[in-house]
């Protein structure tokens, strides 16, 4: 309807140039054969006057048929509108007859020919040939007798009708007149429904309807409908008038109160507001450019009236133009001695991350105007420090300590800002932290860098490139402050726990420091430095001496807690100690030494089951050991052999690394299949299932490669595989034994469950001067460079019931 003023002025204007239409005549039997045109989303009625617009060729061609022939043309609207050549069966039965006014070629090829709708038809029959569109129809005969019944009727819509054209502002004030004088049901019926705003599938049913009369009643209703609607947005179109009003009103109001205050001699509280903030710009130690930029929108503030929605807007931004910090600054503690004795005091172990921190200290207290700030970043599994030891390291160096979690942030704006031009705008995570902080150089730590997020929002490890580079970060530009500021005092420290998500370009900024997990005896001597007095404290049982046996606490790690770090660890020693302050609490008896034998009582059955590791050497297992996100693991590797087609079936959650590694390793047994004295056509006729248990934890990467061979090998052999000894590394198609990373936390998986015996690739050698020299001593590891080694140390001699059925 919001477009009826138009086409009805149109309708009006253009009735006089079909003041010669004819009807077609019937033929004998009735019926009328015309051109037909199918229309895809429109609807013609009779007396209606419109623009039609005609692309296709066959309609074309029914347009020059009936140009050159002098005869109307029959319009009907197609059921599906997608169809650019719809059959007969895709047309309605019911369309109208249509005469034809100007036509003209347009500049896009189609041509738009202007109609008048004479009469509904019935059609009987759709011809399609090459050239176009025929239609055989029935006229309808829509003339009734106006009775009473159908004389209220039309006053009825008539009486709707005004009601419509009063609450629509788009309908024009003579459409109720218009409407008025037509004296035919039928027509009557047929104009309210073009002013009606529907679908052309509703105006096509309405097209359905023969009978004027029970037209009439369904346009009645229809309009009812309307006026509701129309009613309803004239209330809200009401309300909002009123609240334009108020506001205009409080204007109004508040300009004299103004002027009021102005003749009393009174202060303009608007006014004071702007004299603060130039007072505080005065005051303020900002950069000249900032402070240029800040009277700027200051001056501005001062001329703009004191209800303009950029009032609020600008007052924010000088806000924050004034409380970042711009020069203040604490100054650092370059005492090694302290600082040392500080991390030292506050974490155990951690030794290369501290090494780093005091070698920082040291060049910055000889040559402190010539070195840039590291960016460091902590890599390791969770709980094993890396936010404490920042925190840590600030408290040392005397700065303020910020953080940022970066754990699913997925907008670039996050780290940028926003613009001031969108609602809302305010600075990004960086500025917002370094006005919390206060001065311009905190130590500031993005925690979980690895798990930033990607969309259509933008990639906010991008924007942290400008952060995180020595060489840019000194003027680091936020669409927010649309000012340079300096970054370059600041030392930033990230958090991971494992470095493959990070993207190379932001890798390469940062000076990767790994956190490995702890070993048993490093947990111990955490608990009693630090976690058991700390939770002894947290529960008001400092002075009660209760104490831990070494036993309790090796329980407690091996049986209750199954992590590289000591955060479950610490909750579990947590569990202990509120359970003893109840007790206190009650009056009840309690232990005031915690031993091995009663910790089920305190935390219930062990919860971390035994590692999955064999008792006897056997065919078919080897074991390997793998890296998690918990440090690490000794992880099976099983194969089973039975009679088939050569079918290999890996189950388990393999990932495609692993997949492949499983290949190359049969591959690998296949081309020596001579030296193992395996019969090569053996493999034809074998079905082969690897299974590596816990099915549920996926599973990926090259470094059971070598576990993979030794496993198949040892079925397709029958010679068992030692289940006292441990193995990682890569397999070429050669044979060839490549380096694998995470050795450290590998060996150490191992040690945790006590297999000291282990084999790992030659060029891993470098790995084994990270681990404890007290673990070291305790190891048997074995240095590798090609698979025919490790089958010489871990396969045993078929056992003697095996070896008579092999040579049967």
């Amino acid at each position: 309807m919001s477009h009826f003023d138009d086409e009805f002025s149109q309708m009006l204007s253009s009735f006089a140039e079909f003041d010669n239409a004819r009807t077609t005549e019937k033929a004998p039997d009735g019926t009328i054969t015309l051109p037909a045109i199918p229309l895809r989303d429109m609807v013609v009625f009779p007396n209606m006057v419109t623009p039609l617009f005609i692309g296709r060729e066959r309609s074309l061609n029914a347009l020059r048929i009936a140009q050159q022939q002098g005869t109307n043309i029959i319009c009907v609207m197609q059921r599906n509108p997608e169809l650019e050549d719809p059959d007969p069966e895709d047309l309605h039965t019911t369309g109208v007859e249509v005469v034809l006014g100007r036509a003209m070629r347009m500049p896009d090829g189609t041509t738009s020919a202007l109609i008048q709708g004479l009469r509904r038809v019935q059609i009987a029959e759709v011809i399609q040939d090459e050239l176009a569109y025929r239609a055989k129809a029935v006229p309808v005969d829509e003339n009734i007798t106006i009775t009473s019944a159908v004389e209220a009727h039309m006053r009825t819509v008539l009486m709707l009708f005004d009601d419509c054209v009063q609450l629509n502002r788009a309908l024009p004030e003579d459409a109720y007149d218009y409407a008025a004088n037509i004296e035919e049901p039928h027509w009557l019926a047929d104009l309210v429904i073009t002013t009606l705003n529907m679908s052309s599938a509703s105006r096509q049913a309405l097209l359905d309807i023969h009978d004027p009369l029970e037209r009439l009643l369904k346009v009645s209703t229809l309009l009812k409908h309307e006026i509701e609607v129309l009613e309803i947005e004239d209330e809200i179109h009401n309300k909002i008038q009123q609240e334009v009003d108020k506001t205009q009103r409080e204007i109004f109001l508040r300009e004299q109160i103004r002027a009021i205050q102005s003749e009393l001699g009174e202060g303009d509280i608007f006014q004071q507001e702007i004299t603060e903030v130039l007072e505080k710009l005065d005051e303020s130690a900002l950069p000249e450019e900032v402070k240029d930029k800040a009277l700027k929108e200051a001056n501005r503030l001062a001329t703009m009236p004191a209800m303009s929605p950029e009032v609020g807007i600008i007052r924010t931004y000088l806000d924050w133009l004034l409380e970042l910090p711009w020069e203040a600054q604490t100054t650092d503690n370059l005492d090694v001695a302290h600082v040392a004795h500080i991390l030292s005091q506050e974490h155990y172990g951690l030794e290369k991350a501290k090494d780093r921190i005091l070698e920082h200290i040291a060049v910055r207290k000889l040559a402190a105007d010539k070195m840039k700030t590291p960016i460091l970043c902590f890599v390791g599994p969770p709980g094993t420090g890396k936010t404490s030891l920042g925190r840590s390291i600030a408290k040392a160096l005397g700065r303020n300590f910020v953080r940022v979690s970066l754990g699913g942030v997925r907008d670039e704006a996050e780290i940028r800002g926003h613009r001031r031009t969108y609602i809302g705008a305010m600075p990004g995570r960086i500025l917002q932290t370094m006005r919390r902080a206060g001065t311009i150089n905190p130590l500031f730590m993005l925690d979980e860098v690895d798990k930033l997020g990607t969309d259509f929002r933008g990639d906010p490890s991008a924007a942290l490139l400008e952060v995180l580079d020595p060489e840019q970060n000194y003027a680091f530009s936020d669409h927010y402050l649309e000012v340079d500021y300096d970054l370059s005092k600041v030392m930033f420290v990230t958090t991971a726990n494992y470095t493959d998500p990070i993207p190379p370009a932001l890798k390469d900024r940062l000076e990767i420091i790994d956190f490995p997990g702890y070993t048993e005896e490093e947990k111990l001597e955490i608990a009693r430095q630090f976690l058991i007095p700390r939770e002894l404290e947290a529960h008001g049982i400092a002075d009660i001496s209760l104490g831990f046996e070494k036993k309790a606490l090796k329980a407690i790690i091996r049986e209750y807690t199954y992590e590289a770090g000591v955060r479950n660890f610490e909750r579990e020693i947590a569990n202990i100690c509120r359970k003893i302050a109840r007790r206190v609490v009650e009056g009840s008896p309690y232990a005031r030494r915690i031993t091995a034998s009663s910790i089920h009582k305190y935390l219930g059955p062990p919860r971390v089951p035994p590692p999955l590791v064999g008792d006897r050497p056997d065919v078919g297992i080897a074991y390997g050991i793998a890296w998690t996100e918990v440090g690490g693991d000794v992880l099976p590797v099983e194969v089973s052999i039975m009679a088939g087609k050569g079918t290999l079936t890996m189950t388990g959650q393999l990932g495609d690394v692993m997949q492949e590694s499983a290949q190359a390793a049969l591959s690998y047994l296949r081309s020596r299949a001579d030296e193992y004295d395996v019969e090569p056509n053996v493999f034809e006729e074998t079905d082969i299932h690897v299974h590596l248990p816990e099915g549920s934890i996926p599973k990926d990467g090259p470094s059971a490669g070598v576990t993979l061979v030794t496993a198949l090998v040892s079925a397709f052999t029958n010679r068992p595989v030692r289940h006292d000894i441990v193995m990682t590394g890569e397999i070429t198609l050669r044979g060839r034994v490549l380096p694998v990373g995470g050795v450290k936390e590998k060996i150490l998986a191992a040690h945790r469950v006590n297999i000291l015996n282990m084999i790992i690739p030659q060029e891993n050698r470098k790995d084994l001067d990270e681990l404890p020299e007290d673990i070291k001593s305790t190891l048997n590891i074995t240095l590798v460079e090609h698979m025919a080694d490790i089958l010489d140390i871990v396969l045993l001699n078929p056992l003697p019931d095996e070896a008579e059925d092999n040579s049967d």
